[in-house]
């Protein structure tokens, strides 16, 4: 008897050839669909609907995924995360805003609900194993990197425990994003020419800050250089900028290359730094929180991706106490920022991930962070 794989099915063209290469495989296949936002909430603050468009993006993704189930003869189920995707993401989300930080929700989506809520569904189900359409690998409850190293999301995955991993498949795991479209091509998918999805799923296409404000009211303040101490501007709210961000701080009259390299929460001030390639960017060690171990054996050398798309460090580990660990990189690092992941590899192992804390240099930690 075929085992049963029970496959998030998220309306895009990997999810779709993911299910197909599932059921060439042999198993018993069947989608299930997650609803993890309110479409009524798909407004901007003005309530106007996003893009203008007459059916929301979730919609559409739906109905691509119940098309693309239709060709493939297996059943589709929808189910609603909404209360837990609120509860265990987008408050987080807020929360991690509010503390002045950079959060990553779709790490807290991969560990509370696409690896949680969706496996307890699955269950019901009767599912053998689940599976994504994720670009990642797993072996013995242990993640590893894509073959494609520019679409690898273990970034993404780095939260999850071991026992997350049990009887979990990623069909394109092994596979290159081209592979895919090619698949999707050839086999006929309905969802084979559509794009990628991007930025973070409950915003979509919407305008980043007009969106934030319906939950967070606009705190304007001082933008401050770094360098000199001089009041140069105001913002309209220390939610709206990440470390390392670019020309887009608010201040009229600068034609200078200016970036944002500190947040003062108390104060409400935000400082940036001119000059093509500010010092006051790097940084030598970080202090990671709410640390995640993978692998059964930890290393104290391994490399460490601060940003999803940035490229590896080596970096030296020392284990602290409260689940915390420093991490140490020799080649100073730009514009490392607290709220986001720190992922840890050994070679193509994802060893697992932490939060980033604070974030020092020379010893100490730096003071406009």
């Amino acid at each position: 008897m075929a085992k049963r794989v029970v496959i998030g099915m998220s309306g895009g063209v990997d999810s779709s050839v993911a299910a197909y290469l599932l059921k060439k495989q042999g198993y018993e296949v069947i989608g299930l669909f997650m609803r993890n936002w309110d479409a009524m909430v798909n407004n901007d603050i003005e309530g106007n609907p996003t893009l203008g468009q007459d059916i929301c993006p979730q919609e559409q993704d739906y109905n691509d995924a119940k098309a693309v189930c239709e060709s493939l003869g297996i059943e589709l189920h929808r189910v609603d995360f909404i209360k837990e995707y609120w509860d265990n993401v987008f408050t987080y989300f807020l929360e991690e805003l509010k503390k002045g930080r950079t959060p990553n929700p779709d790490l807290m989506c991969n560990k509370y609900i696409k690896f949680d809520s969706f496996v307890k569904e699955a269950k019901k189900l009767g599912a053998d194993y689940i599976a994504t359409g994720h670009y990642a690998q797993t072996k013995d409850c242990r993640l590893y990197r894509a073959e494609d190293l520019n679409k690898d999301q273990t970034y993404f995955l780095a939260q999850l425990r071991p026992e997350q991993l049990k009887n979990v498949l990623f069909p394109i795991g092994d596979l290159t994003k081209p592979e895919v479209r090619e698949i999707a091509v050839e086999q006929n998918i309905p969802t084979a020419k559509k794009k990628d999805s991007t930025g973070i799923c409950f915003i979509g296409e919407r305008n980043y800050q007009k969106f934030i404000q319906n939950y967070l009211k606009p705190n304007p303040g001082d933008i401050v250089n770094v360098d000199t101490g001089e009041v140069i501007g105001r913002h309209e709210g220390l939610m709206n900028y990440t470390i390392g961000q670019r020309r887009q701080v608010g201040i009229s009259g600068y034609d200078e290359k200016h970036f944002v390299v500190g947040k003062n929460v108390e104060k409400n001030i935000l400082y940036v730094a001119f000059g093509e390639d500010p010092e006051t960017l790097y940084s030598d060690e970080c202090i990671i929180e709410n640390v995640n171990i993978i692998t059964p054996r930890m290393p104290d050398f391994c490399t460490a991706k601060f940003r999803y798309r940035g490229p590896d460090y080596d970096v030296i580990l020392e284990f602290l106490e409260n689940n915390e660990i420093r991490v140490k990189y020799p080649s100073k690092v730009k514009s490392v920022t607290p709220g986001q992941a720190c992922v840890l590899y050994l070679g193509q192992e994802c060893l697992g991930s932490g939060i980033i804390k604070e974030v020092r240099k020379n010893g100490e930690k730096l003071w406009y962070l």
